[in-house]
């Protein structure tokens, strides 16, 4: 194996890994949700701002007025997915959140189409449908009574919510093709900063080290390192492999949720969740139903 492409991957894997734990994170760290997202954006600033220093991204002329309006978008974008997200978590759980936050591939084709003039082929919308089966089966899978069933109803919304503003900063991402991604994500998480402040309580803040460990850690570990690891691997994989490893994150998500908190998924919603997986996975490799069709070998009867 090329030496870039075993190095991408490990970046990749880690970079996902890291990525899984994060509901953990936020559940233990017991603050409110807009707490946790400010002082996520305020570590995340503050270490890759080291970052983009020791790379060379902090002197003049790499930005124009109008790359940095679009960061400054995005990051708006990436704060209220990672509020929407963050909020979810209490009310489904971190597995069916994060399942149904992988939607995100479904959304940004329905805004490349409006916005970039992309076209939706055959083979696009067969995985978009599948994926709205997955969904409805999520949706059926939980039991429970009326109040329970309402609150996992709105932790699905919010984490479709928590997609489309993903997707949102994806495709300003689209737009921001040769910018340093590092510098991007400066940019997105200084945004985040200015815009949770007027909403959080500073004097509230947490009163022991554990919390304060937590919040540190969503800023250096799954911000600034993530995003090092997330974008070197991006630079050294093919786009197939890159979308293959990026399933590591919610399986690991699942896998947390079982084993932190005990969250154990119905049959219906383990089918839906793999009816969902499967669907963004062959939307991010491009696999096609006809082409399995025709590669499957004929029996003699």
């Amino acid at each position: 194996m090329d030496r870039d492409i075993r190095k991408g991957t490990v970046e990749m894997s880690a970079a996902m890994l890291i990525s899984g734990t994060i509901g953990w994170f936020v559940v233990m760290s017991g603050q409110p949700v807009a707490s946790v997202v400010f002082w996520r954006c305020f570590f995340g600033a503050l270490s890759l701002l080291v970052v983009c220093g020791a790379l060379g991204f902090l002197r003049t002329g790499i930005l124009t007025w109008r790359t940095f309006v679009i960061a400054v978008l995005g990051g708006i974008a990436i704060v209220a997915n990672w509020l929407l997200l963050f909020a979810s978590y209490s009310q489904a759980s971190i597995s069916i959140a994060t399942t149904v936050y992988n939607t995100q591939p479904f959304m940004l084709l329905g805004l490349g189409a409006l916005f970039l003039g992309e076209k939706i082929t055959r083979v696009k919308l067969f995985w978009l449908l599948l994926a709205f089966a997955g969904m409805l089966a999520i949706v059926e899978g939980k039991g429970g009574g009326a109040g329970t069933s309402g609150r996992y109803g709105i932790g699905i919304l919010l984490a479709l919510g928590a997609a489309f503003f993903y997707a949102l900063a994806a495709l300003a991402a689209k737009w921001l093709k040769g910018t340093p991604p590092h510098l991007i994500a400066l940019i997105q998480v200084t945004t985040g900063v200015l815009m949770m402040a007027p909403f959080v309580d500073l004097s509230a803040h947490p009163q022991s080290a554990g919390p304060w460990a937590m919040l540190v850690a969503m800023g250096v570990v799954h911000t600034g390192l993530m995003y090092v690891l997330l974008y070197g691997a991006i630079q050294k994989l093919p786009t197939h492999l890159t979308g293959a490893l990026s399933f590591i994150y919610p399986i690991a998500a699942i896998l947390v949720d079982r084993v932190a908190f005990g969250h154990a998924l119905q049959p219906l919603q383990i089918a839906g969740s793999a009816i969902i997986l499967l669907a963004a996975a062959g939307m991010n490799l491009g696999w096609s139903p006809s082409a399995w069709r025709r590669s499957r070998p004929l029996h003699n009867s």
